[in-house]
């Protein structure tokens, strides 16, 4: 073929694309008579319509972080409680804590996804590269190991024939609960979504911090209020969740108006506040006392860490959808 015919393909190929922009465009004008493409921008979208699809997460996917958040955490307490000596009673029901949290994310995440062949669709290989993937198989992994060390905790002692299986299950939970409690962050931060990318580096650690201070504060109201390792834990978390919510508040950039403006700002700043300063305070005035006002403070401060950490899942899943839907945002980013 001489340069001739390769001019002349080239210009039927470049006519044949123009041709088919303008049957898209047209199509497009047809659905929408209002609008143009001279209207088409940062502040409209293409049509009116949303440059990035947002999330179409129900409430299972907030409950879902919310619940494996606290497995994860619950888990690696049990093992931390373990290892230093903690009151057996309370590594016991912190394993079970993670096992029944462990056993409730599954169904969460599959009644969002329809049907179970899509959960089971993506555990058909493992995609390291992939934080859906890599998350899949550590909720399945974690799930199992925890149920094994809970129920395996409880059955006699180290020198039954059942001690290798019941210490690889305490290990293999501890480590996989770790990694649930930060997965979740990093399958956010990985999205074009303007107000979750922005905060990529911040997630992990954030979920991190709100999955420790719920897991602590479901055990402190089942009974270890007045543990002092736990209302350790309890201000440690309380204080990162501070130090997030002010570090969310001194950022100006425009991809983060979802987290301070509208129904989802309004979410996100109650999150933090009963998450963060609420519980902080009312744990530093309960001190290192055990009598009835301290373990009142510890019990209130549990029960706003837990409220805060849930509405927080919410908070941080509705900002992406109003993220998704500020095409001026995603176009600047572009």
């Amino acid at each position: 073929m001489n340069k001739g015919d390769g001019r002349a393909s080239g210009s039927l190929d470049r006519r044949a694309s123009e041709s088919r922009l303008l049957e898209i465009r047209r199509q497009a004008e047809q659905r929408r008579p209002d609008l143009t493409i001279a209207q088409a921008g940062p502040s409209q979208g293409y049509y009116g319509l949303p440059v990035l699809k947002g999330p179409q997460w129900k409430w299972e996917v907030p409950a879902y972080l919310f619940v494996g958040g606290t497995a994860g955490a619950a888990a690696v307490i049990a093992a931390a409680g373990k290892v230093c000596g903690a009151d057996p009673q309370l590594v016991r029901h912190s394993r079970w804590l993670a096992a029944i949290c462990g056993a409730v994310s599954p169904p969460l995440l599959i009644s969002d996804l329809g049907k179970p062949s899509r959960f089971l669709a993506m555990l058909r290989v493992l995609k390291l590269q992939s934080p859906m993937s890599v998350g899949a198989w550590t909720l399945l992994v974690f799930s199992n190991a925890a149920a094994a060390s809970a129920w395996l905790g409880s059955r006699g002692r180290n020198g039954n024939p059942l001690a290798i299986l019941r210490s690889a299950s305490h290990i293999m939970s501890a480590v996989s609960g770790l990694a649930l409690t930060t997965y979740t962050g990093v399958l956010l931060g990985a999205t074009a979504i303007p107000a979750w990318s922005e905060n990529a580096a911040l997630l992990p650690f954030h979920f991190a911090a709100s999955g420790l201070g719920s897991a602590v504060s479901i055990l402190q109201l089942a009974g270890h209020a007045d543990d002092p390792a736990l209302h350790a834990l309890g201000i440690a978390s309380a204080a990162a969740e501070t130090f997030v919510g002010a570090r969310i508040e001194i950022q100006r950039k425009p991809a983060l108006r979802p987290l301070k403006e509208g129904r989802s700002g309004w979410l996100t700043r109650a999150g933090g506040l009963l998450s963060g300063p609420l519980p902080l305070a009312l744990r530093l005035l309960a001190g290192r006392g055990e009598n009835q006002r301290a373990t009142t403070l510890r019990r209130a401060a549990a029960v706003s860490t837990v409220a805060g950490s849930l509405i927080t899942r919410i908070a941080w899943v509705r900002a992406g959808q109003a993220s998704a839907r500020d095409p001026k945002v995603v176009l600047d980013k572009s």
